[in-house]
């Protein structure tokens, strides 16, 4: 059929179905057309990565604890994934993107929006360049869903329209009807205690709210309710952005049983600012506030950041200075279940905020710790040479004895961050 003139912005959303679980099916041929898990194991904490739709048709789904994805399908096939392989798959899959389109922006390492706004020199439909992406998206073995709107909102909230291997169209000028009878929870922002305030005021859809009052908006919800007004009538000029600006490396863990000894604790983290700075040094960065984040067997969690007197990529300067910041959100005995390790601050005007971790305002600076190895000379001819052998043989190819400490007691759990796969 003829496709319907587009006039005005093009933004892409291409998101990749069940991409985990789609790999490891296109790896094992015999998994094909099964129920497919990747997550963590379920008596160790661990939750779902992602679930093929063979298993979501038994109720499983992406971040469900794997105790409960297990009960609900006991016959499912289970993996804790491949990652290296995931992120090569995510790389070629947004070559192709790339190929479009220099304007794309990777949110996760399976989803990503793409500017393809005819210009005078390309005249090419949107939906043209979303179906030929698709086609080579399954070329490679896998498949994915687009949606195709006049803003990053409408794409995203169109790609899951119809998955998998869905194609969803939103013509400028249908925003409004496109979005009025979807829930409310539809709208990226709007969670759980959004939800209920909402609905303690009759708007369960989007078209209530796009038919609100903008002014109770702002008054229930700050700026974030002009927002939400303004994006449920279909207005969004977000740009998709292009630039690799790097706000927060990071990384964290998830044990399988929680750490209440202090040696576990120190070692846990030794690990997480080893690869902290690791991803440092492969960006070429170096960061000024440290951040340590610890969530506890009730779920909550404490955080606390210093400022370093020099910028630094060096885990062996940066890692007894953790210890001393642990003394200030725990004491041996109290279980963690979670730690995690950041570096912000890699430019002149530092915004900690933008962490990956939500972390205290202040930001005081750090004591005076010495380093694991004091000569400097000494201790960054050690870091390189590590480096040196990590790069040839693998990232297990050599470790600090604390390092191995907690080795195995992790929950087997995958991030979708594509930063934790570089």
């Amino acid at each position: 059929m003829p496709l319907e003139p587009w006039t005005g912005p093009a933004i892409l959303l291409v998101d990749l179905d069940a991409f985990f679980a789609s790999v490891e099916q296109l790896d094992h041929p015999g998994w094909r057309g099964k129920p497919v898990i990747v997550g963590g194991d379920a008596d160790k904490h661990g939750v779902v990565s992602t679930a093929s739709y063979e298993a979501r048709c038994f109720g499983v789904h992406s971040a469900m604890p794997a105790s409960t994805a297990r009960r609900l399908c006991p016959d499912g096939i289970w993996t804790h994934g491949h990652f290296d392989r995931y992120n090569e798959m995510s790389r070629a899959i947004m070559d192709i993107v790339r190929n479009e389109t220099p304007y794309v922006q990777q949110v996760s390492i399976d989803e990503a929006f793409a500017d393809v706004t005819p210009t005078a020199v390309n005249r090419e439909h949107p939906a043209i360049v979303a179906r030929r992406i698709q086609q080579c998206v399954e070329e490679l073995g896998v498949t994915c869903s687009v949606g195709v709107g006049s803003s990053k909102t409408i794409a995203k909230i169109a790609s899951d329209i119809d998955k998998p291997r869905g194609l969803t169209v939103v013509y400028p000028g249908r925003e409004r009807s496109f979005l009025a009878p979807l829930p409310v929870r539809t709208l990226s922002g709007i969670g759980a205690a959004a939800e209920a305030k909402l609905k303690a005021r009759g708007m369960t859809t989007l078209g209530d709210i796009a038919d609100a009052d903008e002014a109770q908006l702002v008054r229930l919800f700050g700026k974030n309710g002009h927002v939400m007004y303004v994006r449920a009538n279909g207005g969004d000029d977000a740009p998709v952005v292009t630039d690799d600006l790097v706000k927060s490396v990071s990384n964290e863990t998830t044990f399988a049983i929680d750490l209440v000894c202090r040696d576990e604790v120190e070692a846990a983290m030794a690990t997480m600012a080893a690869k902290v700075g690791r991803r440092l040094r492969r960006k070429g960065l170096k960061g000024r506030t440290l951040g340590l984040k610890v969530r506890f067997d009730d779920l909550s969690f404490r955080s606390v950041q210093r400022r370093l007197d020099h910028p630094s990529d060096d885990e062996l300067a940066y890692t007894p200075l953790l210890y001393r910041m642990i003394d200030e959100v725990w004491r041996p005995g109290i279980p963690v279940r979670l730690l995690g390790v950041s570096m912000t601050g890699f430019d002149t005007e530092e915004n900690v905020q933008e962490s990956l971790f939500a972390l205290a305002d202040e930001v005081p600076n750090a004591d005076d710790v010495a380093p694991v190895v004091k000569d400097e000379e000494k201790r960054r001819g050690l870091i390189k040479a590590t480096d040196l052998v990590k790069d040839r043989f693998g990232e297990s190819a050599v470790r600090f004895g604390r390092e191995l400490r907690g080795e195995g007691n992790t929950t087997g759990s995958a991030s979708k961050n594509p930063a934790d796969y570089r």
